[in-house]
């Protein structure tokens, strides 16, 4: 005598499979606030989350903090038979410059025809690529 899986079971199996990948259903926005903080060392009330967008298991926001500064974040979440499961957020701050991007990168190369000085933090990868 054999026993065959009951068809809620597998009708759950199918359903965590089919949402088990999909960050838009792991990942709510209070996971995100959650994580967040933790991450940037600030109370939620610090900081606001914008620009959402979720592809995949990944779901990328931007936080942006009452004193200015803007990182950008990701998370990473699945639904599986034991829950939800989301990541620690990772975040890097977007720094900008006062300096238009293209002076930035006239005045880390030489003007055509003089030749590169050594900087003290030259090595044979920048020496190679003409960056000292």
């Amino acid at each position: 005598m054999t026993h065959s899986p009951s068809p809620l079971l597998l009708a759950s199996l199918t359903t965590a499979a089919l949402v088990g990948g999909c960050a838009s259903t792991a990942v709510t926005d209070d996971a995100i606030v959650t994580n967040t903080s933790r991450a940037l060392g600030l109370p939620p009330s610090a900081f606001t989350i914008s620009n959402r967008a979720d592809s995949g298991v990944q779901t990328t926001f931007i936080a942006r903090t009452d004193g200015g500064r803007t990182y950008n974040c990701y998370v990473e979440g699945s639904v599986s038979v034991v829950g939800r499961v989301v990541s620690d957020a990772i975040c890097q701050e977007m720094r900008q410059s006062d300096t238009p991007a293209s002076a930035r990168r006239s005045s880390s190369r030489p003007a055509t025809g003089t030749a590169p000085t050594a900087a003290p933090a030259c090595n044979a990868l920048l020496r190679a690529a003409g960056r000292c």
